[in-house]
């Protein structure tokens, strides 16, 4: 097992690059590509770092020369051999050769995009600019490398011993978490924590902390890299993205309102199982479901990755029994802000009624909340989103109106063409 406060206070060493791997991503995201390579190659667009708590100061916290020096290593990595073999010839989701020819051919050849990174006042602008394929790829490295920057940028003046008891504080937090979940009849649980992670190291030693102590309740990573050096499971499906996208290349409000139905449309035509998972909130769920065509209700499930989730969760049943299905065969995950005591209480309130999952994310990877003098360590909300599609500016409504984003204009249109009325806002933790 790997000394990873050992591997901290060397790290000016510079022996752990933050991101090592193409792969070193979450697989939705390649899932995603495949997609988009094959249905929206040529479509250029715009994603944006966007810091939603403003309170943490990156530019500050963060050196220029480390960030760009570890936001141009990654832009020297491909593909390696074994990672390619991987991917060929892995089964993923019961299915053998789930990526492509073309696209692993497209993918082994991929270097990533140029960045533009400027400061602005304490918070960096960091953008991502080109073809869709290429520059969706970003996302989740550029989340990594600013998360475990500022992670180090708190660490960097502790002792050797100082941050030995750190993380054997911090590892017995993740210890009796799991020791809480041993308890959960019929648990199904994978790691969602790539993007808002502590660190790689740090990931890593999660994940093998939920094979040790989990068993078979935990069913896979997001991780790609990890879930192939663990054996494990790669588990994603599709995110708020594509819908963002194909919204904003709608040209009248008709196209607007068919957009996500479309997205889903083009992800039936190359998937199957489990992985045919609808996430209804880009643009307001009950909206989204209550003009569904019917070959959605014959979906495997439906993710719930915002508002409140016992709410998203009544209403998905509440749909699927509309629509003449059996909502104890269907399967509903859970992903949004996820600790201990909300798994055990949406697990006890909907065992039996549906097939309950969880997609555990930040609480997991990086809960250093009081660990350390000033609360540095505490996680925050990060994100980098798809921001303009053809010059043309995404919108994301979301069953939270504290993660909407896009001009206040369009906002207005989108609720408008969607039918979204009032919305109970929920606070925006990570």
């Amino acid at each position: 097992m790997v000394d990873i406060a050992t591997r901290v206070y060397n790290h000016k060493w510079k022996i752990d690059p933050i991101v090592r791997s193409l792969i070193d991503t979450d697989f939705y995201k390649l899932l995603m590509c495949q997609s988009i390579l094959r249905n929206r190659p040529d479509t250029h667009v715009t994603f944006s770092l966007i810091n939603r708590t403003t309170s943490v100061p990156l530019a500050r916290l963060v050196d220029e020369g480390e960030l760009r020096e570890q936001l141009d290593h990654i832009r020297s990595l491909s593909l390696s051999r074994g990672e390619s073999t991987f991917l060929r010839g892995n089964t993923f989701y019961g299915k053998r050769q789930m990526f492509r020819p073309d696209f692993m051919e497209w993918f082994e050849a991929l270097r990533l995009p140029p960045y533009h990174l400027e400061r602005k006042g304490d918070q960096y602008e960091l953008t991502f600019q080109g073809k869709w394929p290429e520059v969706m790829l970003w996302e989740i490295p550029a989340l990594a490398v600013l998360m475990e920057l500022r992670s180090r940028a708190v660490l960097r003046d502790m002792g050797r011993f100082e941050l030995q008891v750190l993380y054997a504080r911090a590892m017995t937090r993740v210890w009796e978490k799991v020791e809480r979940l041993r308890a959960v009849d019929g648990l199904r649980l994978a790691d969602f924590g790539t993007r808002r992670r502590h660190s790689f190291l740090w990931q890593d030693w999660c994940v093998q902390a939920l094979l040790e102590g989990l068993g078979e309740a935990f069913i896979g990573t997001s991780n790609c890299l990890i879930a192939m050096r663990r054996e494990v499971e790669a588990i994603g499906t599709n995110a708020h993205e594509m819908p963002m996208v194909y919204a904003a290349l709608a040209e009248t409000d008709e196209d607007l309102a068919r957009a996500p139905y479309q997205v889903l449309a083009d992800w039936h035509e190359e998937h199957e199982g489990n992985l045919r998972v609808i996430l209804p909130d880009t643009f307001g769920s009950e909206q989204f479901l209550s003009r569904a065509p019917g070959w959605l209700t014959g979906w495997t499930g439906i993710r719930i990755d915002s508002g409140d989730p016992v709410e998203g969760a009544e209403t998905a049943i509440r749909w699927w029994q509309e629509r003449g299905e059996d909502p104890r065969a269907k399967l509903v995950i859970f992903s949004d802000g996820l600790d201990v005591d909300k798994i055990v209480e949406l697990r006890a309130r909907f065992a039996g009624r549906v097939r309950v999952s969880f997609g555990w994310g930040t609480m997991l990877t990086n809960d250093f909340r009081g660990l350390v003098p000033g609360d540095g360590l505490a996680p925050f909300s990060l994100v980098c989103k798809a921001v303009a599609a053809e010059g043309r500016p995404t919108v994301k409504l979301s069953d939270n109106p504290n993660k909407a984003m896009g001009p206040k204009d369009e906002i207005a249109r989108y609720k408008r063409v969607f039918g979204v009325g009032a919305q109970a806002a929920q606070p925006v933790l990570v």
